[in-house]
């Protein structure tokens, strides 16, 4: 058997939040596993496209929909096109998340005290009730065929709590900075979906995993980066491309046996 198990031949695969920087790393794996990727994200267009995926954008193997995740409507428009050109999906990688960046409002970043209500609503909107209509809409015809695999992207934010020690630098600097409260508990919440819909499933076949990461290298600040690698057992950051061989694992006959888990790839930053 050896590597066969990894193949993905003749599979339909989708990934949310195909253009981002670890959409676009899954969506490349897959790929050169053998299966057909239809990428959803609601930012398709053709300069996105272009921008993620360059002469790759016309490739036979790839389907761009432009998908809202938060509306039911818009994620059976996007199975329907899917299904009538390459089939019921095989696979679904709920990899689309909302999180603050470093550079957003003061307000958003500030302290737990003053976290906007509208922005725990959008972020929660996206990173689980847009899994939840995800898993019902996609999982739900998955599971009519009497097979499938579903991957919940979480974080290691989803399983202990963020280090606020990390942004000291920033408050030293005058600046009140915290992670904030609604991207931890969002993802958090994914690993009890996960339970509950591999349980539920199971008798069709229908499996459903956690994929839990630790943090990317994407140029952050240096003063963050010093601080992150030095609680991590590896010392570093993981590249872009090294959850996808995590992916292809969940996605393939390799994991046939596996549901219900949650698969930590995070540099042992849950070790401590």
């Amino acid at each position: 058997m050896g590597v066969e198990l990894f193949r993905l031949d003749g599979k339909v695969v989708v990934v949310t939040g195909g253009l981002g920087q670890l959409g676009v790393q899954f969506v490349g794996a897959i790929r050169s596993a053998g299966a057909r990727v239809a990428i959803l994200d609601i930012a398709v267009n053709t300069d996105t496209i272009k921008s993620a995926y360059g002469d790759d954008a016309q490739a036979s193997e790839l389907m761009f929909l432009k998908c809202d995740i938060t509306s039911r409507v818009s994620i059976k428009n996007a199975l329907s096109e899917i299904t009538d050109t390459w089939g019921t999906p095989h696979g679904l990688v709920n990899n689309a998340a909302l999180d603050s960046p470093p550079n957003a409002s003061a307000e958003e970043n500030g302290p737990f005290e003053t976290f906007p209500e509208s922005s725990w609503d959008k972020v929660m909107e996206v990173n689980s009730k847009g899994v939840f209509l995800l898993c019902q809409v996609i999982g739900g015809a998955m599971a009519k065929e009497a097979r499938g695999s579903i991957i919940n992207i979480s974080s290691i934010y989803g399983v202990v709590s963020p280090n606020q020690a990390l942004y000291e630098y920033r408050r030293n600097a005058g600046e009140q900075f915290f992670k904030p409260v609604a991207y931890s508990a969002s993802k958090s919440s994914l690993l009890n979906l996960t339970r509950y819909l591999s349980t539920y499933w199971g008798r069709e076949n229908v499996r459903v995993n956690t994929l839990i990461l630790g943090g990317v290298f994407n140029h952050q600040d240096e003063e963050f980066l010093e601080g992150y690698q030095a609680r991590v057992p590896l010392a570093r950051m993981a590249n872009e491309s090294e959850y996808n061989g995590a992916a292809i694992f969940l996605l393939s006959e390799a994991s046939s046996y596996m549901t219900g888990a949650d698969l930590v790839l995070d540099g042992g930053w849950t070790a401590w």
